[in-house]
């Protein structure tokens, strides 16, 4: 049975309708433990801490793509709620745009700056070395994140939360397969485990 959000809400479709994007986020937010899994039984101690120092900066700055998503759902929202597609699908467009193009800056910003935000985090010497490697490859998919959190708000608004639920569990999956390959069959160490992420 399909959940419309112009249903009369009782607790029990409540919950039907708001599982899928808790679960989301728990899914989203195992990214940096089954990296953590991987690199601290595969790789070592060193790049294991360059993971937890760079893993708040990324999950930081993707939230962007929460705030835009969240904020942007409502505005959708009400505007489809008004009788107005059109006038909804223009807003839609224009988040899109808008989270991209700010992925890109950021992303591009990041790259270039990892070295001082990783001197600010705390890291030096070959924990330096290791948070810059990690952080540039997960800067270059900054922007993929960014928007992965856009449409999973935007996809709850298109009353399709299992789909957005899908999408997650579906590259949490590929995130944990890359690992095992990446890390334990092709020994690429912390660069495999950015891929992978």
């Amino acid at each position: 049975m399909q959940i419309q959000l112009s249903d009369h809400f009782t607790y029990k479709r409540l919950l039907r309708f708001v599982i899928s994007p808790v679960l989301m986020i728990i899914c989203g937010s195992l990214y940096s433990i089954v990296d953590g899994f991987f690199v601290s039984n595969f790789v070592g101690k060193t790049p294991f801490a360059a993971i937890n120092l760079m893993m708040p900066v990324i999950m930081a700055i993707g939230t962007l793509g929460f705030m835009i998503g969240t904020g942007g759902s409502a505005v959708v929202s009400i505007t489809l709620g008004e009788g107005n597609p059109k006038l909804a699908n223009k807003y839609f467009s224009f988040l899109i745009y808008v989270a991209a193009g700010a992925g890109i800056v950021l992303s591009f910003l990041g790259f270039l700056f990892v070295r001082p935000i990783s001197i600010f985090m705390g890291a030096d010497h070959e924990l330096l070395e290791d948070c810059i490697l990690y952080g540039r490859i997960l800067f270059i998919g900054q922007t993929a994140f960014i928007l992965q959190n856009v449409f999973q708000s935007l996809l709850i608004t298109a009353e399709k939360p299992a789909l957005s639920l899908k999408v997650s569990v579906a590259a949490g999956l590929t995130n944990v397969i890359f690992d095992f390959l990446f890390i334990v069959v092709f020994h690429w160490g912390l660069a495999g485990a950015a891929g992978a992420t």
